[in-house]
């Protein structure tokens, strides 16, 4: 139906896949930890959102870019690894008298740059953009590969299910920190932790290869 072979092996294949620990989820449960529900509720909707563009890319064909120059492939390696590395050391210097919780913050403006740090995240990982190009094709009939609507579909059914363990990931991580984090000496380490997390996060995917 739609083009899609194998829809069934599909959803277990994706369902493992999303399980297994990444640098997304790594990234969620370091915010969920460290700065409470909504922060990892935006990160975890921030990386799906990401994933979302990565999908329309691919099926826009532009991923292929990526998968053909190593230099545009290293390009936004590089600026991807900067970018969870600059995460971290601002979150490592934080100063000691610089309020902790998300809900203490400068409200609708916090919340957005959490959105838009998962968004980049995930945008600035040119893996997940070669994975959308190489996994789901081969749940997709070759007759209908010249058709949007079956990497479309494959792609929406991935992130519909990668977004629900997502958020379960973040409910549980900062339903299990809720306590620790009411202790400032604590939430500052919380800080330093997540930050060190950003920064091995980033030098991770700067020795990344195709």
């Amino acid at each position: 139906m739609f083009g899609i072979i194998n829809f069934e092996a599909f959803l277990i294949a994706g369902l493992i896949l999303n399980l297994t620990p990444g640098a997304d989820t790594m990234y969620i449960l370091a915010r969920s930890i460290a700065q409470g529900k909504r922060a990892g509720v935006l990160s975890a909707l921030g990386i799906s959102t990401g994933g979302l563009i990565h999908c329309l890319f691919a099926v826009m064909g532009l991923s292929i870019l990526l998968a053909k120059s190593a230099l545009a492939f290293e390009i936004v390696k590089y600026l991807g690894a900067g970018y969870l590395i600059c995460l971290g050391i601002k979150s490592i210097i934080k100063r000691k008298d610089e309020k902790f919780e998300l809900k203490k913050s400068n409200g609708i403006t916090s919340y957005r740059k959490i959105y838009i740090s998962g968004i980049l995240t995930n945008i600035l990982n040119p893996k997940v953009a070669l994975f959308f190009l190489a996994f789901l094709p081969q749940f997709i009939d070759p007759n209908y590969v010249q058709s949007s609507l079956p990497f479309l579909i494959l792609g929406f059914t991935f992130l519909f299910t990668g977004t629900i363990w997502c958020l379960i990931l973040a409910l549980f991580a900062s339903k299990l920190s809720e306590r620790i984090r009411k202790n400032y000496k604590i939430k500052m380490w919380l800080d330093k932790i997540t930050g060190g997390m950003f920064v091995l996060l980033g030098i991770k995917l700067s020795f990344s290869e195709k």
